[in-house]
């Protein structure tokens, strides 16, 4: 077991700073990631969120597309926050022309399922496996899960929609528990990392 392990956050666009530090705060190295040979080195990535087309096109020209997509295949423990949710999944519903995923999870996301980027709002969320109160979530110009397969778990929903998965070393949330200063989420990623070292 990895006491320490090192996980990166893909940096190429996004809140990569505040997951850093989430992730440091929870035990873990937390490195900036931006080119292939920096994967294989990892115990664990998290694709932050942001612009989730931005991240895919900016993925395929740093020439990671594949890459990740083949370590999250091999298991790599890997957490998607918002547009990291999107590039998770199987499935987009309404994608943009040329947007691609790394895949992951067994799911259909939504794109802005929760409104535009004025709509953003912060709600009580409660997560299975996450001891103690609700976590807050930040929802900001939020996918949500339309549907699911047999081997994922939903572990919170809001408005009756799925906002939080997870599919054996894969976990994704609609929301952003970086920006609350609530590290239990990313704490609970390390564990899922320290577990798969």
């Amino acid at each position: 077991m990895a006491a320490t392990p090192l996980v990166g956050v893909l940096a190429l666009q996004g809140d990569v700073p505040e997951h850093l530090k989430a992730l440091t705060a929870s035990g873990a190295r937390a490195t900036t990631v931006r080119r292939p040979e920096e994967l294989a080195r990892l115990d664990g990535l998290v694709l932050p969120g942001g612009e989730s087309t931005t991240i895919s096109k900016l993925a395929a020209l740093f020439g990671l597309t594949e890459p990740l997509r083949a370590r999250i295949a091999e298991g790599l423990p890997v957490y998607g926050t918002c547009a990291g949710m999107i590039l998770l999944a199987d499935k987009i519903l309404d994608p943009r022309a040329g947007q691609e995923t790394f895949g992951g999870i067994d799911m259909i996301v939504r794109r802005n399922a929760f409104g535009r980027q004025n709509e953003s709002f912060e709600a009580s969320v409660a997560v299975t496996g996450i001891e103690g109160p609700p976590v807050d979530g930040v929802f900001i110009r939020a996918p949500w899960v339309e549907s699911t397969g047999a081997a994922t778990e939903v572990l919170a929903t809001y408005g009756g929609h799925p906002v939080a998965v997870r599919q054996g070393n894969a976990l994704a949330t609609s929301f952003h528990p970086e920006l609350t200063g609530d590290h239990r989420l990313h704490g609970h990623f390390t564990e899922l990392v320290r577990a798969a070292a």
